[in-house]
């Protein structure tokens, strides 16, 4: 992998995404943005869980061949790969957090690089577009389910009201990207169907495997957070299926106790400490759940 500065490179993702956040939440907001402070979005996007979610996420995303033949050949993630997590970073908050017209714009931008965006995936021969709304489909119900999935097991879990709710209100993301209203999930039954159904065409392929090897055990951490990252993950294998801890060729992970959770839970914690700790992060956090308990009495 050719990375210039590996520890900066891995130091670095707090910092970028936290910057990347603080921007996204706006001190005078024109709106509410696409989702607003009473959506079950914005309540699980502050839930400790988030990282496992998104790590999750990322390696659901990369099972699929043709997904992660374009982010292998076109994103040059092996030059700068905390620059590529930490811009997909950047767009989520946006979406979530910002305005409508910022949101538009980080989408429309998403659009314009996705249509040149296109080759064959060596493994299968099968000749790809990231525009391709089942493309952008796969990647957009990996990282709702990550979240649900997260959320249940180390965060503050759903009620399957609210996770038929998150499922409906995600459907914009997926729709501001190219996927057409019709073919996304409007509830968790409808969501996990879906991932059943593309099951078949999944596997591990080299670049899946290189890129999971990075973002599991990234370079440069010091020691204090190295542990911190280890818990975190754990978190990450085992709340995968067990047949994509299968594919990945991971050990079984080990049972998920209440003391196990705990710890989980401190790690996040620590994460979170630490990414509060960025400049502008604690105000820009402060913002938010001010409009979310002014929306709650509302």
């Amino acid at each position: 992998m050719m990375v210039t500065d590996p520890y900066e490179t891995a130091a670095g993702l707090v910092t970028r995404s936290a910057a990347a956040y603080v921007l996204s939440v706006p001190d005078d907001p024109a709106d509410d943005g696409f989702f607003g402070p009473a959506s079950v979005s914005w309540r699980v996007s502050a839930d400790l869980s988030t990282p496992v979610a998104g790590l999750r996420a990322l390696l659901m995303q990369a099972l699929h061949p043709l997904a992660m033949a374009g982010v292998d050949q076109h994103s040059g993630w092996r030059q700068d790969p905390v620059g590529r997590l930490a811009a997909t970073s950047a767009y989520v908050a946006t979406i979530t957090f910002g305005e409508r017209g910022a949101a538009e714009r980080a989408a429309a931008r998403v659009r314009r690089i996705h249509e040149r965006v296109r080759g064959v995936d060596p493994v299968t021969g099968r000749a790809y577009e990231a525009s391709d709304p089942a493309l952008l489909l796969w990647v957009h119900a990996a990282l709702v389910e990550s979240t649900v999935v997260a959320c249940e097991l180390f965060g503050n879990p759903l009620s399957p009201a609210d996770s038929d709710r998150y499922v409906a209100e995600m459907a914009v993301a997926a729709e501001l990207v190219g996927v057409p209203g019709e073919l996304i999930p409007a509830n968790l039954a409808e969501l996990t169907q879906y991932l059943s159904s593309v099951r078949p065409e999944l596997r591990c392929t080299p670049a899946a495997r290189e890129s999971v090897a990075y973002v599991l055990d990234p370079p440069g951490l010091d020691e204090d957070i190295a542990e911190i990252w280890q818990d975190i993950r754990d978190a990450t294998v085992a709340a995968l299926p067990g047949w994509a801890q299968e594919m990945y060729g991971f050990a079984t992970p080990a049972p998920l106790t209440p003391a196990r959770r705990t710890e989980i839970r401190q790690a996040l914690g620590v994460l979170d400490a630490v990414f509060l700790g960025e400049p502008g992060v604690l105000e820009a956090r402060q913002r938010t759940a001010l409009r979310m308990r002014s929306a709650q009495r509302a």
